[in-house]
């Protein structure tokens, strides 16, 4: 456990009463509110004194009323520094400007997020030129754009950030390798060509459910972090839990300890970028 504060630069805070998400209805443990007392439960005794919030994949076109709820809530837990929201990008720029600005607008919103892992039967989704030209948008806005692939749609990611240099870029779950199934490539060495484009940093997250959820150890998971925590260095790599997702194969303090393990021997200045400094500086908190 850090000997300092730790920010966790994804936790989801949502409740299914208030905004709708149809993904989750067959999953009992998600499917209920996971509040800021809520996290706090979870994530003891870590001290953490910062949040990203991360959109929850709301249905029906809720993402706006889903921003707004967490600002809201933010109102009244002062950890919640930022926000990633979503916004339907593939509709492109004249569809969807307006939502975005609309989020742009509201103090705590620093990013954008569009799933891309849902259409990974779908080679090429993210490139669509509505989709990229959505992207290229969002820094008139001064907002980022996570990215959430499964690790066969490395190659569109690489190829999408290509395409849009002045969008600064968070990898989300380190691009969810084949863990379970013990796949190393493409992804190993799709990571340091991803990692060689100087705009995209990567979130050193919950990947234990990407791992045998009921069986997975330390010495499954342990080789994907350390990989991409060497691709991206310690000035470009941040902590985050993916809470309460990380629930489903573990919880957020033993995903702490593996992280702990893997950057053993690493100095204190290099620990305190990877679990707060670079969070900060790239969400603006």
């Amino acid at each position: 456990m850090p000997s300092f504060p730790i920010v966790d630069a994804h936790v989801h805070l949502y409740d299914p009463s208030a905004i709708t998400f149809a993904w989750m209805k067959g999953i009992a443990h998600l499917n209920k509110p996971h509040l800021p007392h809520h996290y706090d439960e979870r994530s003891h005794p870590a001290i953490v004194d910062g949040i990203v919030f991360l959109e929850v994949d709301a249905a029906n076109d809720e993402h706006v009323d889903e921003a707004l709820w967490v600002s809201e809530l933010a109102n009244s837990e002062s950890r919640i520094q930022a926000m990633v929201a979503s916004a339907p990008l593939e509709r492109g720029p004249a569809a969807v400007e307006s939502d975005v600005a609309t989020i742009a607008k509201l103090p705590l919103a620093r990013g954008i997020r569009r799933l891309i892992q849902p259409y990974v039967d779908q080679p090429g989704w993210c490139l669509q030129p509505d989709f990229v030209a959505a992207v290229q948008m969002l820094p008139d806005y001064d907002l980022s754009f996570d990215i959430c692939i499964y690790h066969p749609q490395m190659a569109d990611a690489i190829e999408l950030v290509r395409q849009c240099p002045n969008v600064r870029f968070m990898l989300d779950h380190i691009g969810k390798p084949g863990i379970k199934d013990g796949i190393r490539e493409p992804w190993w060495s799709q990571m340091r060509e991803l990692a060689a484009l100087p705009n995209v940093t990567c979130k050193i997250s919950g990947v234990v459910t990407e791992a045998d959820r009921e069986g997975w150890t330390y010495d499954h998971v342990a080789p994907y972090v350390a990989h991409a925590i060497e691709c991206f260095g310690f000035d470009r790599v941040v902590f985050s839990g993916d809470w309460p997702v990380v629930e489903l194969a573990s919880n957020l303090v033993d995903w702490i300890g593996v992280v702990d393990r893997v950057t053993e021997g690493a100095s204190q200045e290099d620990l305190r970028k990877l679990y707060r400094d670079n969070a900060i500086r790239f969400y603006r908190m």
